[in-house]
């Protein structure tokens, strides 16, 4: 089984700490205002979100923002950069699926991390779709993003399928579709399933549907 990526913490930032190298406590600062931008994006969305909720959920000043971050946009990129490092690191550590129990549980146990990195990152995440419906160039950083996980999917699908019938591509680009819309159902509350049906679902439907597993039986939840 392959390990799960360990989180990092940013210390790329915006655009003014580029310029100069932080010490340990302007790491924590800059940490404690990137915490506090995905508090605020949870509740209040992209559009809404203002430098003045970032600051005072930081309980911090306008100036020590405008030392790490030019504006929310620049802040917004850096969770951006966090969200795209740490999926690059999630997609590495994919193995090999096979059509038997060893390929499943491959695949289950990287969706259940893939959901994990989803949780934590959802108030990006889901912010990184409102700015994508603008095309802006935080959306296509965020379209990066998935690619990355797909690229990935497409060497999996490639070499663990007979793939004669159907294209790599389309087949890891659905893929990715489907668990990120899933999940992001999930987040918005608009579809409500408990967690390990989730993704025991997902992972049936991909392991059968792309990498040519058989169908196994569903787990009954406890009542």
């Amino acid at each position: 089984m392959a390990a799960t990526p360990r989180r990092k913490l940013s210390t790329r930032g915006g655009a003014p700490a580029q310029e100069r190298e932080l010490r340990a406590q302007g790491k924590k600062t800059m940490r404690k205002l990137l915490d506090a931008a995905m508090t605020v994006l949870e509740k209040r969305g992209y559009h809404a979100a203002r430098v003045d909720d970032i600051v005072k959920v930081a309980r911090t000043s306008h100036g020590t923002f405008y030392l790490y971050f030019a504006n929310k946009e620049d802040l917004f990129r850096a969770l951006l950069t966090d969200v795209a490092e740490e999926v690059a690191a999630l997609a590495d550590t994919l193995g090999p699926i096979g059509p038997d129990e060893a390929g499943y549980r491959e695949l289950r146990e990287w969706l259940g991390r893939f959901s994990d990195l989803y949780v934590h990152y959802g108030p990006v995440i889901r912010a990184w779709t409102e700015a994508e419906m603008e095309g802006d160039d935080v959306g296509r950083m965020g379209e990066k993003v998935l690619t990355t996980v797909a690229t990935t999917l497409v060497s999996r699908i490639s070499e663990s399928s007979d793939t004669e019938n159907f294209d790599p591509q389309v087949a890891a680009l659905g893929t990715v579709a489907m668990i990120e819309r899933v999940h992001y159902y999930l987040l918005s509350r608009q579809i409500d399933v408990p967690r390990d049906d989730l993704l025991d679902t997902l992972a049936t439907v991909l392991h059968v549907g792309v990498f040519g597993g058989a169908r196994r039986r569903r787990r009954r939840s406890a009542s």
